[in-house]
């Protein structure tokens, strides 16, 4: 059978194909721009669009099991898409914001529950993947300003944060495509400890070798510097996040072991894995 993942080109998504080949799986990735791809020979690259659901059945045929990441604009004609060829199994990576305190309130949240929705009411069988916050949105906040100046500026030096490892996305994703047990259930996923901002950068500057001052800045200023990078909602979003965990420590969470059989990857481990995009 033919396991199919949508954004296989990302941060998580091209993990997952990884995870699914070593485990002997048929992979088909889709990808917007197949051409151009990059992805591996032993993987067929077939070209699709969420938001364009003529290109999905194609994209689906033949297929037993998914692995999608949540777009609500697209997801009704996925769902539709992936009844008619018969997928029995969607592996959704979602949010733990649709369980938190507020979540109502929350865009975020709203456009992920949507999404797991839409995916319940099709009766296929599925697993959702919510993780808290992602390493990899570290590149967002300070990839430019560390590389072009090896400084981070951000209002809150002591918010404190547990974040989760794309390849531990990726793993809880993999074994809920390939082992038994895991349908109908969803995971909640923190990383594997409560680190400040502060020490979050200190792991960056042990990474790349070199010392990446922090400054302190307003509110108002970081709201201009994260602007640059991210959507509105995303940086609204991360400064509450912050402000309310400012010296609070965060949620971790031992789901990643629980279910894979392995520790969750640290931090300093993230920053190792991604030196290199913070260098000059």
């Amino acid at each position: 059978m033919v396991a199919v993942v949508f954004g296989a080109r990302g941060n998580v998504g091209r993990h997952v194909a990884d995870g699914l080949l070593a485990a002997g799986e048929q992979v088909r990735a889709t990808s917007r721009t197949p051409d151009v791809a990059g992805l591996p020979s032993q993987m067929k690259v077939v070209a699709a669009d969420l938001e364009r659901p003529e290109t999905l059945p194609a994209a689906l045929e033949g297929a037993d099991k998914v692995f999608l990441y949540a777009k609500p604009d697209g997801v009704e004609g996925f769902v539709e898409a992936a009844g008619s060829a018969g997928v029995r199994h969607v592996v959704l990576l979602s949010s733990a914001a649709v369980v938190v305190p507020g979540a109502e309130q929350n865009p975020i949240a709203r456009q992920h529950q949507a999404v797991e929705a839409a995916i319940e009411r099709s009766g296929i069988d599925w697993t959702f993947i919510r993780p808290g916050m992602f390493a990899t949105n570290t590149l967002w906040w300070w990839q430019r300003s560390i590389r072009a100046e090896s400084v981070v500026r951000t209002p809150y030096p002591d918010a404190q944060t547990a974040p989760v490892h794309e390849k531990d996305m990726a793993a809880l994703a993999v074994t809920a495509l390939t082992e038994s047990g895991h349908r109908q259930r969803a995971y909640t996923v923190y990383g594997p400890e409560s680190l400040t901002l502060r020490r979050q950068v200190e792991h960056i500057g042990d990474a790349i070798g070199r010392n990446v001052r922090l400054e302190v800045i307003s509110v108002e200023e970081a709201r201009a510097e994260m602007g640059r990078t991210m959507p509105a909602i995303g940086v609204e979003t991360f400064l509450r996040q912050w402000a309310a965990r400012n010296g609070t420590p965060a949620q971790v969470s031992a789901t990643v072991e629980e279910i894979t059989g392995h520790p969750a990857q640290t931090f300093a481990q993230w920053a190792r894995d991604h030196a290199d995009d913070f260098r000059s």
